[in-house]
């Protein structure tokens, strides 16, 4: 009888750690990123109530900073409603295009995102044709739809992620042979530059090299072409700022914004914002008393509006609204670790290369405002008003939120 039970329980130990060593795949998508296991069904509620309270946010700060603007000779047209009401507007759009979005597989936008690229670059190549394309302020990046106007840049930082996934996903067998993998991928950036840089929009390049490099680097390519890499795309940089004297006057008034020479030319927008910041302390002149944003801060609405929160809402304000860009960031970047951990490169490439948009955008327009960086004409994603701005976004995040739920159906045991 001992003998038996010895022998029941040695069969029950073995079959326990073959089911244990069995789920150790499921286990370890589980609890990438935080340590702890996550529930498998259903959506992200946390990142869709962050995404939410940041699109509120947004709407209130945009209608704050753009009730004075039909004061202005330039916007006398215009209602004290008419940037809250497009804003609206563009949001209702966003929300619709994003539960569609919602319902596509991923493997459908693997299956199209070369073609999504090539379509990207007919409409930046579109947008500056003479007639077709919409100026505004000496820059022709708008394509004019009635009710709203299209940029397609934002469109390409899109296309860019998952473009550059599909490549790294098809080039992944010759990813250490460095101009055999990425020589197309420079080529297919250099032609995005050029089209950018004649609108001109400098910090939508910036943005989308650093999509492209950062999935690069993620999907394996060899780290000291990687680094070559970087060092050119600077290099490039550096060349166009120094050939450029409205990029150089840029960079001076940055390094010296409270220069007479500089305070009310290049720097004019910089020194109002830090005015705004010192104004707003820690709690802020309470909502709707920001003084910068009757007509001495321009673009309040737009690439300043984080200066109006800070003025009418406070540092502490600011500080919830930058941690809520690192936490969605970090998010997006987890469910993009967790999928290459379930063997979906394509998903996961895609996903991080949205994270480090939105990190990257997020980053920029944030050290624009607080004086860290120069100044450049990127907008607040999810905040800032911007009618194809905010449905790029919510279309972005909507996909991430599909390659999460896909995640998950994977670690129930079904397909995606």
């Amino acid at each position: 009888m001992s003998t038996t039970l010895a022998g029941a329980k040695d069969w029950l130990a073995d079959l326990w750690s073959r089911g244990r060593d069995a789920r150790l795949p499921i286990r370890d998508a589980l609890n990438v990123g935080n340590g702890r296991p996550e529930p498998v069904s259903g959506v992200d509620l946390v990142m869709v109530w962050v995404v939410a309270g940041l699109l509120a946010l947004g709407l209130v700060m945009v209608y704050s900073a753009s009730v004075a603007l039909p004061d202005n000779p330039k916007f006398s047209a215009y209602s004290p409603t008419y940037f809250l009401m497009r804003q609206a507007v563009a949001i209702a759009v966003a929300v619709v295009a994003a539960l569609v979005t919602l319902r596509v597989p991923v493997a459908v936008w693997e299956r199209w995102a070369p073609w999504l690229f090539v379509v990207t670059l007919l409409l930046l190549a579109i947008v500056l044709v003479p007639g077709v394309g919409k100026g505004v302020n000496g820059a022709r990046r708008w394509l004019p739809l009635g009710l709203m106007n299209f940029q397609p840049s934002e469109l390409a930082k899109l296309a860019m992620a998952m473009y550059a996934a599909s490549y790294m996903v098809r080039k992944m067998e010759v990813k250490e042979k460095f101009f055999t993998a990425v020589w197309p991928m420079a080529v297919a950036l250099a032609v995005v530059g050029l089209l950018l840089l004649a609108e001109p929009d400098m910090g939508a390049f910036m943005v989308i090299a650093a999509i492209a490099l950062g999935i690069l680097f993620l999907g394996g390519v060899n780290g000291r072409m990687f680094l070559l890499s970087v060092a050119v795309l600077v290099g490039a940089f550096v060349l166009m700022i120094a050939l450029s004297e409205f990029r150089r006057q840029r960079i001076f008034a940055y390094l010296d914004p409270w220069n007479p020479e500089y305070a009310q030319g290049k720097a004019y927008q910089l020194t109002h914002s830090l005015i705004a910041f010192g104004r707003g302390e820690w709690l802020g002149q309470g909502l709707g008393n920001s003084v910068e944003k009757l007509h001495y801060l321009p673009e309040a609405h737009t690439d300043f509006l984080l200066a109006v929160i800070g003025e009418e809402l406070g540092f502490v304000t600011v500080l919830l609204v930058v941690f809520a860009f690192f936490w969605l960031s970090r998010r997006i970047f987890v469910i993009g670790r967790r999928a290459i951990a379930l063997d979906r490169i394509f998903a996961g490439l895609m996903t991080q290369g949205i994270g480090i948009w939105f990190g990257g955008q997020s980053f920029i327009n944030m050290g624009v405002n607080l004086g860290l960086l120069p100044t450049k004409g990127l907008t607040l994603p999810l905040l800032s008003y911007g009618g194809s701005g905010v449905v790029m976004n919510l279309v972005a995040l909507a996909i991430v939120l599909r390659v999460e739920q896909e995640n998950r159906q994977l670690m129930r045991g079904g397909r995606a």
